[in-house]
């Protein structure tokens, strides 16, 4: 493997460009869309993309040495992300699996989840996922419900779990569950990896406005865990939660250092491109539509130039780790705004599902950006308490024990 001082940036780019141009295919621009929801091929094509990588020795860039990855720095990534454009490449692995729940497992876990799970991921063997919201939950994840009790040497794990992204793809999944209801609600918690198809699990996938099926729910019963599923302390989980939501905030806001090339790899929902929907609406001698053009892209280059401000401010440790929901609110008003620009732009063309970039779906699907890495009511408290030492917002159920706090009905 590489050593990050034996090689600089510029040899490590040219190399990686050499490889690229003979191992990897091209991406096909005329290769038309699945149906929403009928990604199969996707995910066996991903796992086969990740192995090349892996075999070529340009997988985990970032990642440890010793457990699979090349332990080189996130501007070897960002060189090796700028010479795949144009590249096939493993996107779908990007979110969540190395952004989040491998950098979360290489803070949080022990030796053997690190040496097992990461570099299972690293080689393209294994699939991450996370089990986090609830059906009753809301935004309020310390409310959470599912309990895991302790059995001898074992735990046994009842609730549910939905919202999860490409879960039935997975293989492992980060899975929050309260095992102290006599302590507040952020203290009772422990974090499990569990393995995502066994008896004790029933999974199924939600279908969304868009015809797409990538969300899932998940109902334990009964199923029972090893005692070192566990991830971090037993009542620590809170811990190992907030460290994984840092994670997703820094993906969703896309200045995460462990993803590999740009994009999210959802051929089935492309983020829209606006000259070109203009070029297909036939608009692009309107001045109002250059105009919005022409605000899409200085969204998109301020965006930018923000995620490499904050990336460098979290990496150097000069600004503090909840500074990723900056990027994380800027992503959502960005992608809400582009994603209006877009129908605006193409007019009829959304209705009809015709011209490029599906339009209308985006436009359906345009408050995700909210939700993803927490909503954005979050990250605005996250940025006024934590960073601008505004006052913090009340709760009436902090240091109350999670078996006397109301919830629904009671």
């Amino acid at each position: 493997m590489t050593d990050s001082t034996a090689e600089a940036v510029e040899s490590f780019r040219l190399r990686a460009r050499a490889w690229l141009a003979e191992n990897m295919p091209r991406v096909d621009v005329d290769a038309v869309p699945p149906p929403p929801g009928d990604d199969d091929a996707e995910w066996v094509r991903t796992r086969e993309l990740q192995k090349k990588l892996y075999a070529g020795g340009f997988a985990g860039i970032c990642f440890p040495s010793e457990y699979g990855g090349l332990g080189l720095t996130p501007e070897h990534q960002r060189a090796f992300s700028e010479e795949s454009e144009g590249y096939e490449m493993p996107l779908l692995l990007n979110v969540p699996t190395f952004s989040i729940c491998a950098p979360t497992i290489m803070d949080m876990g022990s030796e053997q989840q690190k040496r097992e799970r990461v570099s299972a991921a690293i080689r393209g063997d294994e699939i991450l996922v996370q089990f986090l919201s609830e059906p009753s939950g809301g935004s309020d994840l310390a409310g959470l419900v599912t309990r895991a009790d302790r059995d001898g040497d074992t735990w046994v794990l009842n609730g549910a779990k939905t919202w999860s992204t490409c879960a039935y793809a997975a293989d492992y999944a980060l899975c929050l569950a309260r095992t102290d209801w006599d302590a507040p609600k952020h203290r009772g918690l422990t974090m499990f990896l569990v393995k995502v198809h066994q008896p004790g699990i029933t999974m199924r996938r939600i279908t969304q406005v868009s015809g797409s099926t990538e969300f899932c729910e998940e109902f334990f019963d009964d199923l029972v865990l090893p005692a070192d599923a566990v991830v971090g302390e037993v009542n620590g989980g809170w811990a190992v939660a907030s460290r994984q939501l840092f994670h997703e905030r820094t993906a969703v806001g896309g200045g995460s250092p462990f993803t590999s090339g740009r994009g999210t790899g959802r051929v089935s929902q492309p983020k829209p491109d606006l000259v070109q929907i203009a070029r297909a609406s036939g608009r692009t001698a309107d001045p109002r539509v250059r105009e919005m053009l022409g605000e899409g892209h200085a969204l998109e280059k301020v965006q930018e130039q923000l995620i490499h401000r904050v990336s460098i401010g979290l990496e150097t440790g000069q600004m503090p780790s909840p500074a990723a929901s900056i990027m994380r609110l800027a992503h959502a008003e960005t992608d809400w705004r582009v994603d209006d620009l877009a129908l605006e732009i193409a007019g009829g063309l959304a209705v009809s599902g015709e011209g490029p970039g599906r339009v209308g779906d985006n436009f359906l699907m345009r408050q995700g950006a909210s939700l993803g890495g927490g909503s954005t009511e979050m990250s605005r408290n996250i940025i006024s308490e934590r960073i601008l030492g505004m006052p913090r917002e009340y709760a009436a159920d902090r240091d109350v024990p999670f078996s006397q706090v109301k919830r629904g009905s009671s």
